[in-house]
């Protein structure tokens, strides 16, 4: 029987080196006993705000009180906000926690996210009750920009609608030289341990308006309007902020999300080499100007069950990394009355129909040439 080294879909990039500089910083926070809203808060969030373009940027505890922040920012309490079905449960979950109602949107499985006519659809559809729809929360899936998103900002801007992104995937994701995070009226990061940089947990907002900057900072500190700290509360906000432990192990990620990419994507181009000589579908990310390649979105063909393949590949030793997302929100219990009796066809057939390769800034070249190989093998039908 031969024996397979094992590859799985996530990995830690941290050296040696980098793991002593963090334990020597972190020795000075634990002496310092500033432990929240510190220097190293501050100079992770210049340096964020530096890296995606945008003026400012706001560390928070996750990605999912970001979403909630930067949606109260645009006041979405009793109006419908457009957001795709074919996401993770934090998306849809901010938008009912911020006071809104979800409209679903349906997706396009060339890049796993809505195209612009749907979008236009929903908005056509709604029009006749005034002042229902006040925007659209994106999500860049696996960190993939669709090349209609500039457009859907454009639209929707002119129908006098947000557009806000869920960049949880997407560091790094660059299109038309803007970067994800910098493309609509707002956007919120996770730093969740399996995505591409980690603070372990945390997030990150970006805007671009001082005034939203300034309400956002006192949302994540207990509405404490320009102060840090003290016991005037102006704003109904909660406790979101992120350590400075945390923010630290978000610095040194930071310094090497570059370096990272480029791994990624060369693991990437070696993965997908194979699958596009044999004619396999994928989804994507040529008409971007960089990507996180966060996930690597194969579509399965008719007759290949996600269950069937990830069991043959894991008996390989090639451990396949969570899908994008194999149950959409609309058939989530959770979210059970939501867009009732509306059907999303294609998130309905591509949802549980794909599978995400293990894709990290650890994939050796040996690795994703041997998981190019096997998907071919295993996918392609005679």
């Amino acid at each position: 029987m031969t024996v397979h080294q094992k590859i799985k879909p996530f990995y830690f990039d941290i050296t040696d080196d980098e793991i002593q500089y963090f334990l020597s910083e972190s020795e000075k926070i634990l002496k310092s006993a500033m432990l929240v809203l510190g220097e190293h808060t501050k100079a992770f969030e210049a340096a964020f705000a530096e890296y995606v373009g945008t003026k400012y940027a706001i560390a928070v505890n996750s990605g999912s009180s970001g979403l909630e922040i930067i949606l109260r920012l645009k006041k979405v309490e009793g109006t419908t906000v457009l957001v795709p079905t074919n996401t993770n449960f934090a998306t849809v979950a901010a938008v009912i926690r911020a006071g809104g109602q979800v409209q679903y949107l349906d997706m396009d499985e060339q890049t796993f996210a809505p195209s612009l006519q749907m979008v236009k659809e929903a908005v056509e559809q709604n029009k006749s009750i005034q002042g229902r729809i006040s925007g659209v929360l994106w999500v860049h899936i696996g960190g993939v920009i669709s090349p209609e998103f500039p457009a859907v900002v454009e639209y929707c801007h002119q129908q006098g609608l947000f557009v806000l992104e869920d960049t949880a995937h997407a560091h790094g994701s660059k299109i038309n030289g803007i970067s994800a995070g910098n493309l609509g009226d707002g956007a919120a990061f996770s730093f969740f341990p399996t995505k591409v940089m980690t603070t372990c947990e945390g997030g990150m907002i970006t805007l671009n308006s001082e005034e939203e900057d300034y309400i956002a900072r006192s949302l994540r500190n207990q509405g404490k309007r320009g102060m840090d700290f003290g016991g005037l509360h102006t704003d109904f906000g909660n406790s979101v902020r992120i350590t400075e432990i945390n923010a630290l192990l978000g610095r040194i990620h930071l310094a090497k999300l570059p370096e990272m990419l480029k791994k990624r994507q060369h693991a990437y181009e070696l993965i997908t080499a194979p699958l596009k000589e044999n004619g396999l579908s994928f989804v994507s990310t040529e008409k971007m100007d960089e990507a996180s390649n966060y996930k690597l979105i194969v579509h399965l063909p008719e007759g290949k069950s996600a269950k069937e393949v990830k069991t043959t590949l894991a008996e390989e030793g090639i451990f396949l990394g969570g899908t994008v997302y194999e149950i959409p929100c609309h058939k989530q219990p959770v979210f059970q009355g939501i867009c009732e009796g509306q059907s999303f066809p294609r998130a309905e057939r591509w949802c549980p129909n794909h599978i995400c390769p293990p894709l990290t800034s650890g994939t050796t070249e040996a690795d994703a040439q041997r998981v190019g190989e096997a998907l071919v093998r295993h996918l392609k039908i005679a």
